[in-house]
């Protein structure tokens, strides 16, 4: 039975499931019926951060210009424009036995893609989740629910995998910001034109 985290909680992914190297996360959302005059694009990324919180390289950003990191250990599953039907609605493959030494977090994020130009934001989305699970056997080992009440936030840290010793732990962060995607990759070391 997978767990069920709340904003703030951490869990650890691996001492109950040792030997569990290759994990997914699935980032999911629904839309209200808010009419803005176009579709909603939303789009999962990751970031691969070292001991001070941020990138290495502008190469440690995954996300739908930059599918795969050089060390195979994320791998961004590509981009889905509309969030329609059931289901994850972007996917993150994670093999944490190739996560380099140096890194010690992987963030996973959610943007809405020209949200400026589009008037869009994450008040007008609903039923935003991500879930870790298993990639061998399916199995979800936990979820987290985006319960937050938003309104004009433009992008969400949604959590992050962390080093803890030998083990990964999952942390729920839950947290919104304005000013998009430029916003969050200036606030992890990415320089965005």
């Amino acid at each position: 039975m997978p767990i069920s985290l709340k904003k703030g909680e951490k869990v650890s992914l691996t001492k109950n499931n040792p030997g569990l190297t290759k994990v997914i996360a699935g980032l999911g959302w629904d839309v209200n019926a808010f009419d803005t005059g176009g579709d909603f694009d939303l789009d999962a990324s990751a970031f691969l951060v070292t001991e001070s919180g941020k990138v290495a390289s502008q190469k440690d950003f995954i996300f739908y210009g930059n599918l795969k990191h050089e060390s195979g250990a994320v791998e961004h599953m590509g981009d889905n424009r509309t969030g329609s039907g059931e289901g994850d609605d972007e996917v993150i493959k994670i093999d944490l036995s190739k996560v380099p030494a140096n890194y010690t977090k992987v963030i996973f994020t959610v943007t809405i893609y020209e949200s400026e130009k589009r008037r869009q934001n994450f008040g007008q989305v609903s039923n935003a989740y991500m879930r870790i699970y298993n990639e061998s056997t399916g199995e979800e080992l936990l979820r987290y629910d985006l319960g937050e009440d938003f309104s004009i936030e433009t992008a969400v840290v949604f959590g992050e995998l962390y080093r803890s010793g030998n083990e990964w732990k999952f942390n729920a962060i839950g947290s919104g910001y304005q000013g998009g995607l430029a916003a969050l990759c200036n606030s992890y070391g990415i320089n965005v034109e």
